[in-house]
């Protein structure tokens, strides 16, 4: 391979050629010309006009960049959790290109406008990739519902409310009633609300999580409290017409009302996480807090289930619910899951995570890129993302499928390299990640945008 290694594509024409290109109706031989940071066009692999720069990539994939709608930077106020600086370079080192932030677990919360402008002047200059914003519904006492229309016409792609506790109290949870008003105003105004999707109700009656034992916070945290959300949510679609996305879904009894809200024809949708998709209940050890989450990682069967309504097509995107903390808060001395933060950080290595379970189950490229590119895009509406297209954004990944690696935590970019994937084999290597046609990853001068709706 001739890989490129200047931060900026020549002025002359520039084409990537590969015999696997991924684009829209599937994997094909093609080379795809860049002009002015967009895919200028996309020809057979052997039509380059004289004069082209030419990078042949051989049987090297090259990707659409991926768009990860579900990550918490935390920044300003929670700095040493992570922060705009080292989750960008760890989203590009592992190919993504766009990242959505979401309103927790930064201080102050993204819940008003001057909370967005606070977030936007201390993200500017640091980000390695593009990074949009989610706003934020907070409180049973509806406090900032008069907040939405401004936040939405400043550009956040939509609103994320919790119906259970969030975890940080700056971020109180919702009641139905609370979410049911806040519906209807973002029905008017066409927005997207995303919701932590775990019923109180039923939180309240399981038992408390007690020390190192995962089972105990299995326990705690049962499929009985996704799916009665979920069919809530359902039915206020249904009644409010607002767009309604359940947020990183575990439980895959939820999925019968998924897909009966499908065939309905609600505008509800819904994503899950690759470490739902790869980590079993039975592997987790006792006092291994890093695969502390919530919703937790279930059982194999579970597993299993999640996996075919992938392949039914019943999921918008699978996107990684990067949620980073110090060691300190992770409890990994202690193990204690019960006092332990609960967030797995892995901007990083989601592709090859999602690739390595797709591919030994018989999945190819073209559908990865489906559900961790142009889904998560089409989801929040970034049409020039996510996807090998004339005229979107060359956000490129040059991607050695058929290379396999050994998770270790140096190679991790974000703050604290702690993950679950700690010492797991995996398989597809990102070999260089380009933003609108210019190398984003490895120790390059932040060249990010922040983007509006």
């Amino acid at each position: 391979m001739n890989e490129p290694t200047a931060d900026v594509l020549p002025e002359r024409p520039q084409a990537l050629r590969s015999r696997r290109v991924v684009l829209p109706g599937g994997e094909r031989p093609a080379a795809v010309h860049v002009a002015d940071g967009r895919i200028a066009a996309i020809t057979a692999a052997d039509e380059i006009p004289p004069g082209t720069l030419v990078t042949d990539l051989g049987e090297l994939a090259l990707l659409p960049g991926v768009v990860d709608s579900h990550v918490h930077i935390n920044e300003p106020g929670r700095t040493e959790w992570e922060g705009f600086a080292t989750a960008t370079r760890a989203a590009a080192a592992g190919g993504v290109t766009t990242i959505i932030d979401m309103p927790l677990n930064s201080v102050p919360p993204t819940t008003s406008l001057a909370a967005l402008a606070a977030k936007r002047a201390v993200a500017a200059g640091q980000v390695a990739v593009d990074v949009g914003f989610w706003g934020g519904i907070i409180g049973a006492d509806a406090r900032n519902l008069d907040d939405l229309a401004a936040l939405h016409g400043a550009g956040v792609f939509g609103f994320k409310a919790f119906l259970a506790p969030s975890g940080v109290e700056e971020f109180p949870h919702v009641s139905m009633d609370v979410l049911g008003a806040a519906a209807r105003r973002t029905a008017r105004m066409g927005a997207l609300t995303v919701v932590h999707a775990e019923a109180p109700s039923v939180l309240a009656l399981a038992p408390p999580t007690v020390g190192r034992a995962f089972a105990s916070w299995l326990a705690s945290r049962p499929p009985a409290a996704e799916t009665e959300a979920v069919a809530a949510l359902a039915a206020l679609s249904a009644a409010s017409g607002a767009r309604l996305h359940v947020l990183h879904l575990a439980a895959a009894d939820a999925l019968d009302d998924v897909l009966a809200a499908r065939d309905a024809g609600l505008p509800m949708t819904v994503e899950t996480c690759p470490h739902y998709l790869t980590f079993t209940a039975e592997e987790v050890p006792d006092g291994a807090t890093v695969f502390k989450c919530a919703p937790p990682i279930r059982d194999s069967r579970n597993l299993d289930r999640l996996w075919d309504g992938v392949a039914q097509g019943l999921f918008a995107g699978i996107v990684t619910d990067h949620s980073p903390s110090t060691p300190a808060l992770k409890q990994i001395d202690a193990g204690d899951f019960a006092a332990a933060w609960g967030g797995i950080a892995s901007v990083q290595i989601g592709l090859p995570a999602v690739w390595t379970q797709a591919r030994a189950r018989g999945h190819t490229l073209t559908d990865v890129v489906g559900w961790m590119c142009a889904g998560p895009a089409d989801l929040v509406g970034l049409a020039g993302k996510g996807r090998i297209a004339i005229g979107a954004d060359a956000d490129l990944v040059i991607f050695d499928a058929d290379a396999s690696f050994l998770v270790e935590p140096s190679m991790l970019r974000h703050r604290h390299p702690l993950t679950p994937y700690a010492g797991r084999v995996l398989n597809g290597v990102v070999l260089a990640t380009y933003l609108r046609g210019r190398r984003a990853d490895g120790d390059r001068p932040p060249r990010g945008r922040l983007l509006e709706r």
